[in-house]
């Protein structure tokens, strides 16, 4: 064999090595399965206003995980935490951590709609998708967008005609100034006032307070009261939401009836506000006292290891741990972030506490919405379904 013909040989074969290496590369950098296991990565708040309901999303989350052994479809899960923080920018900076550095093949969680909106641009770059739990903004953008929970301006829009109909008057409308806040008031307003209502607040729009600054919100409260509404309609989540209604019951506007987004005594915020959360009538997609089998099973294991009830944040996180594991079940091949999406797309129904629901076209939950009122549950007070309101979601 001539020496150049050898040559040739070994130039050939280094460049088939070569391609080999680029390839497994390639595949490296793809988030996802290592030694056939799976990274997900869960941002929730783990500080400041929301705190408490990214404990809650944390540990429904973290339950079905466990309640699985820790695998799905097979496949070894490893959840990394984050903390979402308050600022947007605080949660960009956590997912780009989670996809950069610790390679996870998906993001589950988030709460705020303004950290799904900062977020997912760099999630879409990055091709991961994210199963979101908490509220969600109309985006441009949905390809690797799917949640679990919510839009955020359909929480307002299920109850906003039931309001009409019941209150004789003008509604007051009070809710947080940052992006999920104003989703929220805008689902109400828009379809309280497409159904005939009066919005009592001067000048006929909503009353917004700065957020998460706002602690006092009396002399707010003070200017409804004189506005003459015969009704309240709010959103507030959190450590606002039990200032809110402890203050409202000490303010001008105590005797008004008060309507709101179910968020305002979910959760741990009906037991800091006591009594005053008292009659408050809200709307959501869950209630603990929902009759289904999905719902006694969940509240059984939530109870047992928490010596809580369960709530909304606890149950669409569960579910998002449902979605996932359907989904990596599904996939014949190597789990990748892509993969995970693509089969996301093909799921039929969920089984879920809130009974059975699909995604719609808006990669959202098809969902019923229910009438709940605070008032005693056996020796607490609770969040009890009063009636259906609406089903949403396309």
């Amino acid at each position: 064999m001539s020496l150049i013909r050898r040559t040739r040989r070994r130039a050939a074969a280094s460049i088939v090595l070569a391609a080999a290496l680029v390839a497994t590369a390639a595949c490296s950098k793809d988030s996802g399965s290592n030694n056939d296991t799976v990274k997900l990565g869960l941002l929730v708040p783990l500080s400041g206003v929301y705190k408490s309901i990214g404990e809650d999303m944390k540990r429904g989350f973290e339950l079905y995980v466990e309640q699985h052994n820790n695998k799905f479809g097979g496949h070894k899960i490893e959840v990394v935490v984050a903390d979402e923080g308050e600022a947007p920018g605080v949660s960009l900076s956590a997912a780009t951590k989670l996809v950069k550095q610790d390679k996870v093949a998906a993001v589950v969680g988030v709460s705020s709609g303004a950290a799904v909106a900062a977020i997912t641009p760099m999630l879409a770059d990055n091709r991961v998708p994210l199963i979101g739990s908490g509220g969600r903004p109309n985006l441009q953008n949905i390809d690797r967008v799917w949640n679990t929970s919510w839009m955020s301006d359909e929480t307002g829009a299920a109850i906003a005609k039931y309001v009409k109909d019941t209150v004789n008057g003008p509604v007051g409308i009070i809710g947080p100034d940052y992006q999920g806040g104003q989703d929220q008031i805008r689902g109400f307003t828009d379809t309280f006032v497409k159904a005939g209502g009066q919005v009592a607040n001067s000048g006929g729009k909503p009353t917004f307070t700065p957020w998460p600054g706002t602690t006092n919100f009396l002399p707010y409260l003070s200017q409804i009261a004189q506005s003459g509404a015969k009704a309240v309609y709010t959103f507030y989540a959190g450590s606002a939401a039990v200032d809110f209604v402890k203050q409202y019951k000490q303010s001008d506007a105590k005797d008004i009836p008060l309507y709101a987004a179910g968020f305002l005594t979910e959760g741990a915020t009906l037991a800091a506000e006591g009594d005053a959360a008292r009659d408050i009538y809200s709307v959501l997609n869950y209630a603990p006292g929902l009759d289904n089998p999905a719902n006694r099973n969940f509240v059984s294991a939530y109870n047992a290891k928490h010596k809580t009830q369960p709530n909304l944040y606890a149950m669409c996180s569960f579910d998002a741990g449902s979605v996932l594991d359907r989904a990596i079940t599904a996939i014949d091949g190597k789990v990748t972030s892509e993969a995970i999406n693509n089969a996301i797309r093909g799921l039929g129904q969920i089984d879920s506490p809130r009974g059975a629901w699909q995604f719609g076209a808006n990669h959202s939950p098809v969902q019923k919405w229910y009438l709940r009122q605070v008032r005693p549950d056996g020796q607490v007070l609770s969040n009890v379904v009063v009636q259906e309101l609406a089903t949403l979601g396309s």
